[in-house]
């Protein structure tokens, strides 16, 4: 008989302000049925790298709570890096928002919205295929597609947690499947297959510990990852506070709501007096833009 599944708790300060209301509606929106959903203030999620463990990560008035169901003895030190990570608890919220606040633009949403933070992820692989299911198509289009891939690919938890009923699929598992398997056009399905094919062999390292540049450098020189897709990775994956996305619609509509230019050399123009928060202000024009 294996370990009784027992629960542990960690608790993560950060720096106020901290919108958590707004992350977890960020998270929730595009929650991928049967790995995460946000339930009662609370993401809830499972993670592969924990021994299949269900996380679950409460915004407090001063600290975040982390409850880990698990058996035998996940290593905590990184659970508790990867949920640091996925909730950007190291960001500086008071130097990010006086800095990106000198723009007579850009000041009333920061008002509005102190302590934004950038969600990050608890799994790079994971992240780059979401970006990829992402391309052109809605995010609930996207969110339905990536449940089936989870259910049809993805291991069952043999304890699993109200929705949260499998693991998000292996590089290895992805690789494997037939481009028809994914539900989207060929092109899009070869390139997941070829990432995953890429992480499988160690070529190409999507986790916290790589390097950023060689792991993006790597990801560009796969058929059908452009550049929207690697600001996407490098802002939520690799931590990327300055990335930036141009040729996003969000933004694009962001900047019209804002009454800003919105040709690509208007936008990157604008952009610099961003530097180096960028990825703040991306995420503070797609709230505005909702």
């Amino acid at each position: 008989m294996g370990e009784e599944r027992q629960t542990r708790s960690l608790r993560l300060p950060y720096r106020s302000p901290f919108a958590a209301n707004t992350l977890l509606s960020f998270l929730g929106v595009r929650a991928v049925p049967g790995i995460e959903e946000v339930r009662d203030g609370t993401y809830v999620r499972s993670v592969r790298e924990a021994n299949g463990s269900v996380v679950a990560v409460t915004p407090r008035s001063d600290h975040v709570e982390v409850r880990i169901s698990a058996d035998g003895s996940p290593d905590l030190d990184r659970l508790r890096e990867q949920a640091r990570r996925a909730f950007d608890l190291d960001a500086d919220p008071a130097k990010i928002d006086a800095a990106l606040s000198r723009d007579r633009k850009l000041a009333p949403l920061i008002a509005r919205l102190p302590g934004l933070r950038v969600p990050g992820t608890f799994d790079g692989f994971e992240l780059v295929v979401r970006a990829i299911f992402g391309q052109q198509v809605s995010v609930a289009g996207a969110r339905t597609s990536l449940g089936r891939l989870v259910v049809s690919t993805g291991a069952p938890l043999e304890k699993p947690s109200g929705g949260i009923t499998h693991l998000f699929p292996t590089p290895e598992q992805v690789a494997e499947l037939p481009p028809e398997a994914f539900g989207m056009p060929r092109a899009r399905a070869e390139t997941i297959r070829r990432i995953a094919e890429l992480v499988a062999r160690g070529e190409l390292d999507l986790s916290s510990d790589s390097s950023p540049d060689e792991a993006l450098a790597t990801l560009s020189l796969v058929p059908g990852i452009g550049p929207w897709t690697l600001a996407y990775v490098a802002m939520r994956a690799f931590r990327g506070s300055d990335a930036f996305m141009p040729g996003d619609l969000g933004v694009r509509k962001g900047f019209e709501a804002l009454g800003l230019e919105t040709t690509q050399k208007s936008m990157l123009a604008r952009a610099e007096r961003w530097r180096p928060w960028r990825a703040y202000a991306v995420m503070h024009i797609w709230q505005n833009h909702l």
